[in-house]
Order: C-alpha cells, then structure tokens, then sequence
C-alpha cells in the first residue's frame, strides 16, 4: 500500500516512539530527523485544533530549508485540552500529578495537529478525540506517575500504559489520535501524494 510515496524519502521530525511505531505499522519507511529548540508557542488568541495545527506548520517550517527535493516530512504536535486549558508535557512529577487530577472525572479532548509537506505541496490537519476519565484518586495518580513517568507525554498520560487500562471509561474518535498520531487520516492524506 502507498506505493505512491515511493517517489519520497519519507521524514518523520519526531522524536515520539509512539509516531514511530504507528508510522511503522502503517507499512511507512521512514527515518527520524528531529531539530531541537523548535518555537512551540502559539498566539493567545488560537484555541482547540489551531492551536496544534499551527505548531505543527511551525515545526514543519523549521525543517523546509534543509529538505532535499524528494523528501516528504511528517510534523505532528498533540496537547490535551480540558476545561479551557491546554495541556502540553509536564515538567516535573509535580505537574504530572497536577495534570492527572484535572482530568479525573471529566471529559477531555486530545487534539493532534498534523503537518505533511514536499517541496511542491503542504497539507495540514487536526484530529479531535474526546476522552472520559473515571475519578481516580490520589494513590493511583502517585503511582502512576512514580512507575511510568509521564513526562513525554500531553495531558501526564500514555493511554496505552495502566492508566488508559484503570481510569479511561469512553473514547469518541480516534483511539490512535489519543496515543499520538491520527494515522488513519494520516493514511488517506498520504494517499493523495
């Protein structure tokens, strides 16, 4: 299958090693090129899907110039939105915890802003995922925390690590947005290259 990008050297600018397996799973032959110190911040006045959408043609700009001619880059950015706020990584196990406990209880939406560019063509996207999460109390947020160490990831959590298996009780939209990467959007994009 997408035999049409054969024509590319494809680039995922991602550290993540959940992109990485999605992307491998899709049947994609990638390599990983990741630039550090990327702007990640956003206008006030963005909310929901622009705000990823946004990072994510940043990064994407950050990478154009050393691009060869034959190469198609992947760009992503994931944060998780609940109550007005934008999650993004914690910083410390403080934060993490801080996180988890805005979470419990209530719906949330993980949103993940996708950005394929060649040298003649760019496409960007968004996906929204809406996530419940059962209360969860003090003991599982610490443990959680203290054994998986969240701190790669939006929002303090891996929904395909314990936490996604004890405290997540209803998912509308894409599982696969939720651990990182919308890829069956992903695939019908790449389609079309």
């Amino acid at each position: 299958m997408l035999e049409n990008l054969n024509k590319y050297e494809i680039v995922l600018a991602s550290n993540s090693p959940r992109r990485k397996e999605l992307l491998q799973r899709m049947g994609v032959n990638f390599k990983v090129r990741t630039l550090f110190g990327i702007d990640e911040s956003y206008p006030d006045s963005l909310r929901d899907e622009d705000i990823v959408c946004y990072i994510s043609r940043n990064k994407a700009k950050a990478y154009q110039s050393s691009m060869a001619p034959n190469e198609l880059l992947i760009t992503a950015d994931t944060i998780v939105y609940v109550d007005g706020e934008v999650m993004g990584k914690p910083k410390n196990a403080e934060q993490a915890k801080e996180m988890l406990h805005k979470l419990s209880g209530k719906t949330h939406q993980v949103i993940t802003g996708v950005t394929i560019v060649t040298a003649k063509r760019t496409e960007n996207f968004g996906v929204t995922s809406q996530v419940k999460f059962t209360n969860i109390t003090d003991e599982e947020i610490n443990f959680y925390v203290d054994n998986y160490l969240p701190f790669d990831k939006a929002g303090a959590y891996g929904i395909q690590e314990w936490i996604g298996i004890v405290a997540v009780e209803e998912i509308k939209g894409s599982y696969f947005n939720v651990v990182g990467l919308p890829v069956q959007r992903l695939y019908q994009k790449l389609k079309t290259f």
